[in-house]
């Protein structure tokens, strides 16, 4: 007899992982009693501009952040599609390599109210579970099935992290140790 693991999945471009995606990890791995956290960086994502540093900078840069924690892991398949990475696309494939697992999609709240948009959503909802976390200026209301999960808020986005490299203001505290020097030699962001 096969038992489930229950695994959270945290997709994004991650451009750059910060300690804000760690923290959401942490809780949402704790409070809901997950086996793992997969961490799958898109290749090319659907529903924002394509990201600043590579595909394989940005999985690298992902392995650095999660390296100290035993229960978080990497998933390449969305960065080996080479293509544009949809949801549904990831789950249906991650379903039948991994039947043992039961997936769920842990986004932040301004991915639920964009939910609507997503590719063959109603499937989705078939496939796996929402975990919907707060973020500010957005709420969790959404006609689709989420379980929310509170998490300490923290103002931190990659956008931002990628301005204050821009702008020579001091980043390292946002980012885990390994993250920073990997940024820094490889001279990531500094030109945008």
């Amino acid at each position: 007899m096969i038992t489930l693991k229950k695994v959270g999945i945290l997709g994004g471009t991650f451009d750059p992982p910060h300690i804000g995606h760690l923290i959401i990890a942490d809780e949402v791995k704790h409070q809901l009693k997950f086996d793992a956290i997969w961490f799958i960086p898109t290749n090319v994502p659907p529903h924002k501009n394509k990201a600043t540093s590579s595909a394989q900078h940005r999985l690298e840069m992902v392995r650095l952040a999660t390296k100290d924690n035993d229960s978080f892991y990497v998933n390449p398949i969305e960065v080996n599609l080479h293509q544009t990475s949809y949801t549904i696309d990831t789950i249906k494939q991650l379903k039948r390599t991994h039947p043992e697992n039961q997936f769920y999609f842990i986004i932040g709240a301004d991915m639920v109210e964009y939910l609507p948009h997503w590719k063959n959503i109603n499937q989705l909802t078939e496939l796996i579970k929402f975990v919907g976390v707060k973020r500010t200026n957005y709420t969790l209301d959404t006609t689709y099935p989420i379980i929310e999960v509170p998490i300490p808020t923290i103002e931190i986005s990659s956008t931002n992290i990628r301005c204050r490299f821009k702008q020579s203001h001091p980043v390292k505290y946002l980012l885990s140790n390994d993250v920073y020097e990997y940024i820094k030699e490889h001279q990531l962001y500094e030109g945008e």
